[in-house]
């Protein structure tokens, strides 16, 4: 009688990969080595050209990193006489980028729905596809001039350029989401005779909606970040307290403000991670 010993038998009972399947799973990162031998000189190229034109110079950053030190040594210590200024700007900050995010993700999903090619006829897709690009080739600053221009100063600005800048950004990742599901489901869904819209609420949505809500927290996070800089332009926000310290060489009351938004970034971004952990 041959005995057996635990090890043994949990590997019978793992399920066996056909040989075929287990190379191509072994080698499924191998570069070849002509395209490899290819790239690289090619890369290198193209590194060492974009260094030239965009005249990046190690010898001038090492002298300016005296120059550097000393701005930074300005800073301290903080100066926290308007610290009560800052809290109120950073809850400004803060409501901005919440209705900016819920603007912008409920856009996004609309607009997804034309982007992703597994739900979009041809004649929607790609109109929608170009008008993202041509949403994501605009930095959010020239939204948010436009939108000063259009609604005066103030934080309702801001709020419209975080939410027209993110139907490019996180617009295309929510197609691409819905685009990554798995088909099999769709498939089922389909072959019970459901229509377009069964297919995208039971098929696709339950798939992407983890990586969705996942998204969606990431663009809040920059939205936060986003609306300290349009504030410089006066679209609400800590931007604009931001830059007046700055002018005024107000370094104390600009290193309180930079540590105020450093610690606002770090709670928000640690929630989003608890968040985001609990989803996926």
């Amino acid at each position: 009688m041959t005995l057996t010993s635990p090890e043994t038998a949990r590997r019978s009972r793992q399920p066996q990969l056909d040989p075929r399947e287990r190379e191509r799973l072994e080698h499924a990162f191998r570069v070849p080595r002509a395209r490899f031998m290819l790239g690289v000189p090619i890369a290198l190229v193209l590194l060492v050209w974009s260094f030239v034109g965009a005249e990046f110079d190690f010898a001038k950053l090492g002298e300016g990193a005296a120059n550097m030190g000393e701005f930074l040594s300005r800073m301290f210590p903080p100066t926290w006489d308007k610290l009560d200024v800052i809290v109120e700007l950073l809850i400004e900050t803060l409501q901005m980028a919440i209705v900016g995010t819920v603007l912008g993700a409920v856009l996004s999903l609309v607009v997804a729905f034309g982007a992703a090619s597994n739900i979009a006829p041809r004649w929607l897709y790609y109109p929608t596809r170009w008008v993202m690009n041509i949403i994501r080739s605009l930095p959010d600053l020239v939204f948010a001039l436009m939108f000063v221009s259009a609604v005066g100063l103030g934080p309702f600005a801001g709020i419209l350029a975080m939410t027209v800048g993110s139907i490019g950004s996180i617009g295309k990742i929510f197609a691409e989401a819905m685009e990554a599901v798995d088909t099999g489901p769709v498939t089922a869904v389909q072959a019970v005779g459901a229509s377009k819209r069964q297919v995208v609420q039971y098929g696709v949505l339950p798939q992407a909606g983890p990586m969705l809500v996942s998204y969606t927290l990431l663009l809040f996070e920059g939205n936060v970040r986003g609306a300290t800089i349009l504030g410089m332009v006066g679209a609400g926000g800590i931007g604009l307290e931001l830059t007046t310290a700055m002018k005024m060489y107000d370094y104390g009351h600009l290193s309180a403000i930079v540590l105020c938004i450093i610690v606002l970034v770090t709670v928000i971004d640690q929630a989003s991670a608890i968040i985001r952990k609990k989803i996926t």
